[in-house]
């Protein structure tokens, strides 16, 4: 098992899954993945930890009534020092608030934030260190963060200012337009201009990528499992990629290789 990567402020720290039947994603993710899936307890909501060996790697929570027709969905969230300060900072470069700060006793403060282009990203400040699942090698682990949008100069601006990013060119070309937050070994996520292919008044999307060691196997596995297939494997320079869903349609990406 490969260390775990520690987050910075600006950094992924976190992932999960808002999901209509908690069970039935334990038993999808667990059998695609590998997890161990266990409640934290009633006292956190029935919130559920999800772990790749020893490593946590992610969590789940059920929809509630309140939530009404929200999809289900995987979220990802940013690390912060200061979560309040985050949200202010984004409210200020054209973001927008979807939850402000709520409290959790003896993990941290969480918010949720829109970026220029109406994706959604968590804001996580944690109580202590935060070190994760997101290890970028080991089969199982969230290995890449990538946001598609449709407002490109504009989202990366708000990355920048809002989480203090680093980001570095990839790419400029008409055809593909790419930003990573980092550089070399230390690349955590990646933003795409994604103008050309995002369907009008669709805001951005934060995607999560999974990686795995047999993609066809487990898109096979996929659908067995009641899932279904988006995007068939493909070879990219980045490795074998393929975008799913899960029994009740929230997406995600499988990597293999690279």
């Amino acid at each position: 098992m490969t260390e775990p990567i520690s987050a910075k402020p600006g950094e992924p720290c976190w992932i999960d899954l808002l999901t209509t039947d908690a069970d039935e994603a334990q038993r999808f993710y667990g059998s695609l993945l590998g997890w161990t899936c266990e409640s934290a307890g009633p006292e956190y909501g029935g919130y559920i930890n999800c772990t790749n060996g020893d490593t946590r790697v992610a969590g789940m929570m059920s929809k509630t009534p309140e939530m009404g027709e929200m999809p289900d969905a995987w979220s990802v969230y940013l690390a912060s020092d200061d979560t309040a300060k985050t949200i202010e900072t984004a409210t200020a470069n054209d973001g927008g608030v979807m939850m402000g700060p709520q409290d959790i006793p003896g993990v941290g403060v969480i918010a949720f934030v829109t970026d220029p282009a109406g994706a959604a990203v968590g804001v996580f400040q944690p109580t202590d260190d935060m070190s994760w699942g997101y290890t970028l090698q080991d089969v199982g682990a969230p290995g890449w963060f990538e946001l598609h949008t449709a407002d490109y100069d504009r989202t990366v601006t708000f990355y920048e200012q809002t989480f203090g990013w680093d980001t570095h060119v990839m790419s400029d070309t008409p055809e593909f337009r790419y930003t990573n937050l980092g550089e070399g070994d230390d690349q955590k996520a990646g933003v795409m201009d994604a103008a050309a292919f995002l369907p009008a008044g669709v805001p951005g999307q934060w995607s999560i990528y999974f990686r795995t060691d047999d993609i066809d196997a487990a898109l096979a596995r996929v659908t067995e499992l009641g899932g279904s297939i988006t995007q068939p494997a493909e070879e990219t320079p980045y490795g074998r990629l393929a975008t799913v869903a899960d029994p009740h349609g929230a997406t995600f990406k499988l990597v293999q290789g690279t």
